[in-house]
């Protein structure tokens, strides 16, 4: 598979780190990880935790900025003030739970509290958005984890790459550009 350089933004989601009581480490970690993996990151946002807020920020980064993937970090928990999972999914035209559901299960592997995740990942027309958890510890793991199935599932989205399974070793069957 070609490698592509997918135009990618970075939003924090933390009322602390917009009102300046706290350094955000998150999402200047998610932009070196996702850069020595060749994504562009096109912008970053630090944003407080106000659902209505975020939503106009995914809308504006998909359908206006055009960006190819959204990761979002922080918001994810339980506390009250935590919304980012609700923002996401009321601007997503389509689910993609398969993502959340990889980065809960390889976070179980390494702490029990990984089942207090709530994070989600959908589609907005053709961008995809992945919440991550707030901590730098869990953002380095959660990337780990997914970012090598990440860049089939962009070229798919974006018409790049046809859809398709593993290869077949014994037809040698693999994914086609269309």
């Amino acid at each position: 598979m070609e490698a592509y350089r997918w135009k990618t933004a970075v939003v924090t989601l933390s009322d602390k780190g917009y009102h300046g009581e706290r350094e955000d480490k998150s999402g200047p970690l998610i932009q070196e990880i996702v850069s020595e993996e060749g994504y562009d990151i096109v912008e970053t946002v630090l944003l407080p935790d106000e659902q209505d807020m975020i939503e106009r920020e995914l809308i504006r980064l998909s359908d206006e900025a055009h960006m190819d993937l959204i990761f979002t970090t922080g918001g994810t928990g339980f506390a009250e003030r935590d919304r980012t999972p609700e923002a996401t999914l009321h601007v997503g035209d389509r689910n993609a739970p398969g993502i959340a559901d990889a980065i809960r299960y390889y976070s179980l592997q390494v702490t029990p509290r990984a089942m207090l995740g709530r994070g989600v990942s959908v589609i907005r027309g053709k961008t995809l958005i992945v919440n991550l958890p707030g901590s730098p510890k869990a953002v380095r793991e959660s990337l780990a984890f997914i970012l090598p199935s990440l860049g089939h599932g962009l070229a798919v989205l974006t018409g790049k790459e046809a859809e398709c399974g593993r290869p077949d070793p014994l037809h040698r069957q693999a994914c086609s550009r269309k």
